[in-house]
């Protein structure tokens, strides 16, 4: 493949909400540039980021991909990014690896939720970027309304530089307020255009959108502002030396009308993504744990790896971005995470899924290698000799879980492997054996993403597995004292068996499991039988009395109790102990605790009535109230039996636009009401026989 200079090479990430037309614009992208030989589509499942094929069924990004291209003897790298709230942990870690961001936003739909958290992002990264209003071909699309929406969310640094000809079915060409020039498109989808004068019945409203990207353009510059009032315009070249500065400083965001399937637009997006955005030296350096990382081929070799794919036939594929210094095949570096060496067997460029052999990859390239055997998701990759490590992307918590349960013996057998493979590949699916429980539980970032991970045990690895609800992790406790005597005597006709004990029961503060006291005196109980006693309170608590989960917050005192010289054992004694501890919990006001959730919902104002009308439904309390940006954040906790089908009643409400994270809180008493059912559930499942739990 042709080696570019670090100057000639655009890495930018197509971001926004779901199904707003990344991928559609990225295909056109590829078409124009000659990289593909035909304008693919999602719906047809043909497009070169879209290959998965759970992406293919869906219709929706599901996954980071990448692809290149060459335009105007530069090479553009183009992440695909998914835009679902699902997926975006993907999206965040692969904007570490790019210098400007595309954002599309649909004509149609205007800003989302999507569109909103991935901004953030790069505000977060500080990078520049472009948006593209998309689809202005489709019935009741609109370009002023979406530009107002844009100024709404993003502010009045969102600028048109180009306004559309014509109005959805119509829309046929743009106007290019920066060269102030026309581009009308034929309408076959193949890209060929002509440059004519502005319409002249568009021209008072491009003089007028020209006049305020000028004034934009001067507010930013003294020089050019002096110039501005003096002359009362800008030249061309003024105006166009202004405005790229003004852009790598995020000081404007230049908008674009296309429509990408019908390829109106795109190309003049391309000359604007070479002639505008970044190239990877835009950035002097980046920061590290140590310090920072001078950007240049003539430093020592580092990388940051952003994104994982794990096949079950290709094997791993470790996807990087070489922010210093230079990397060949055969080449031995140091993952600075794991402290491990590494041997880069191969190197490739990816279209997609198809793999183009590189030569060597350097500063500011985005590269891929297969078959590192230590390396995961967000780690280092550095010269042994100059080490670094670039800071660690924090993933987001798994919001929702489910259990899943193996169809067949030999779907079990073979999930362990295939739960390495999807988790190495995802870094916020979890998948892991609840010790309590004793389901093997899957957790991940809404019901979608669970449902694409089973997908991917099916399909990739021929595990089939069911979902069921997770069983919730009740506990037991005490709200009373008890003072009772657990005694076993037993005489088989040789030697007999013989223990007993008095015990005093009470709780303790939340927290504390349990606390065991030895108080006896006089002999009464020979110590070496004592920790038998405490054993076998220790093992008749994990069962309870009630519902048959744990029994915690309690502290018992034995403080008496007899024995015989012959029949007394150890047995004896853990026996004696286990009466005791079902006598005394049942006589000390015993109750169920039910785990308490944190949960913070980000979501539009509009909807916050009806989220916590939802919320106090579900046993939820309000904690309070915050606002970051145009969202609401509602923090609040309430019960996890009672969100566990919170996530899609949350899009219902929201329309997709809200999103939450939940986590463990505390545990806390059940209220009597909603015991019984619990106490009915668990004897239904064998955790208790009936006659325990009156």
């Amino acid at each position: 493949m042709k080696d570019y200079s670090i100057k000639n090479i655009r890495n930018v990430a197509m971001i926004g909400h779901g199904s707003c037309g990344k991928t559609s614009l990225t295909s056109a992208f590829l078409f124009n540039s000659g990289a593909v030989n035909r304008l693919t589509q999602v719906d047809k499942g043909n497009t070169v980021t879209d290959y998965d094929p759970d992406e293919k069924e869906r219709q929706i990004s599901i996954n980071s991909a990448l692809c290149h291209l060459e335009w105007n003897k530069s090479k553009i790298n183009i992440v695909d990014c998914p835009g679902y709230t699902n997926f975006l942990w993907d999206t965040r870690s692969s904007l570490r690896a790019v210098d400007a961001g595309v954002t599309v936003v649909s004509a149609t739909s205007g800003v989302e939720v999507g569109t909103e958290k991935v901004w953030g992002m790069m505000d977060e990264l500080e990078l520049p970027r472009i948006i593209i209003i998309n689809k202005l071909d489709r019935d009741n699309s609109d370009f002023e309304r979406t530009v107002a929406s844009l100024h709404e969310f993003f502010g009045r640094q969102a600028v048109p530089v180009q306004i559309p000809i014509g109005k959805e079915s119509n829309f046929n060409g743009v106007i290019d307020l920066i060269r102030k020039k026309a581009y009308v498109f034929e309408k076959e989808g193949i890209g060929k255009f002509k440059e004519i004068d502005i319409p002249d019945d568009l021209k008072e409203i491009a003089d007028k959108k020209i006049e305020e990207l000028a004034e934009m353009v001067a507010e930013n510059d003294e020089e050019l502002m002096e110039k501005y009032f003096e002359n009362g315009e800008l030249s061309s070249k003024e105006l166009i030396e202004g405005f790229k500065k003004s852009v790598l400083k995020r000081e404007i965001f230049p908008v674009f009308a296309t429509s990408a399937l019908t390829n109106i637009g795109t190309q003049q997006v391309l000359d604007m993504i070479i002639d505008f955005l970044p190239d990877p030296l835009h950035k002097k350096e980046m920061p590290t744990e140590e310090g920072v990382v001078k950007l240049s081929p003539d430093e020592p070799f580092s990388a940051i790896v952003f994104k994982t794919i794990s096949d079950p036939y290709t094997g791993r594929i470790s996807i990087m971005r070489v922010f210093s210094g230079k990397i060949s095949p055969d080449s031995s570096v140091l993952n600075n995470n794991k402290q491990k060496d590494e041997k880069i067997s191969g190197l490739f460029f990816l279209q997609g899924k198809e793999q183009i052999p590189a030569g060597q990859a350097k500063a500011g390239d985005l590269v891929a290698t297969a078959k590192l055997k230590y390396t995961s998701t967000g780690d280092t990759l550095c010269d042994k000799r100059n080490t670094v490590k670039f800071p660690v992307f924090k993933y987001p918590e798994p919001s929702i879980s489910f259990a899943i349960e193996p169809k067949t013996r030999a779907d079990e057998d073979r999930i362990s492997q295939a739960v390495h493979r999807i988790t190495e590949e995802d870094p916020t699916a979890r998948i892991e054996r609840d010790a309590e429980t004793s389901e093997l539980i899957i957790s991940g970032n809404g019901q979608l993403h669970v449902e694409i991970i089973t997908n991917r045990l099916k399909n990739r690895y021929n595990v089939n597995v069911e979902l069921k609800p997770p069983k919730i992790s009740y506990r037991e406790t005490i709200k009373g004292k008890s003072d009772v005597q657990g005694k076993y005597k037993k005489q088989t006709g040789g030697r007999g068996q013989y223990g007993d004990v008095r015990i005093k029961f009470e709780p303790i503060p939340r927290g504390k499991e349990f606390e065991f006291e030895n108080s006896v005196f006089g002999g009464a109980i020979p110590k070496n039988y004592i920790p038998s006693v405490e054993k076998g309170i220790e093992e008749s608590r994990l069962k309870g009395v009630l519902a048959g989960y744990r029994t915690v917050n309690f502290k018992a005192n034995l403080y008496d109790g007899s024995y015989h010289d012959v029949d007394s054992s150890d047995i004896a004694f853990k026996v004696a102990a286990s009466m005791a501890f079902k006598e005394g919990i049942k006589a000390a006001k015993p109750t169920i605790l039910e785990p308490i959730m944190s949960i913070e919902i980000y979501t539009p104002e509009s909807y916050m009535g009806d989220i916590m009308g939802n919320l106090n439904g579900r046993r939820g309390k309000v904690q309070g109230m915050e606002q970051k940006g145009s969202l609401r954040i509602i923090k609040a906790q309430a019960p996890l039996a009672e969100m566990i089908d919170f996530e899609p009643t949350l899009t219902s409400i929201t329309g997709g636009r809200g999103s939450f994270i939940m986590e463990f809180s505390s545990y806390e008493e059940v209220p009597r009401q909603f015991q019984k059912k619990i106490i009915d559930d668990s004897v239904k499942e064998g955790r208790v026989r009936a006659s325990e739990e009156e």
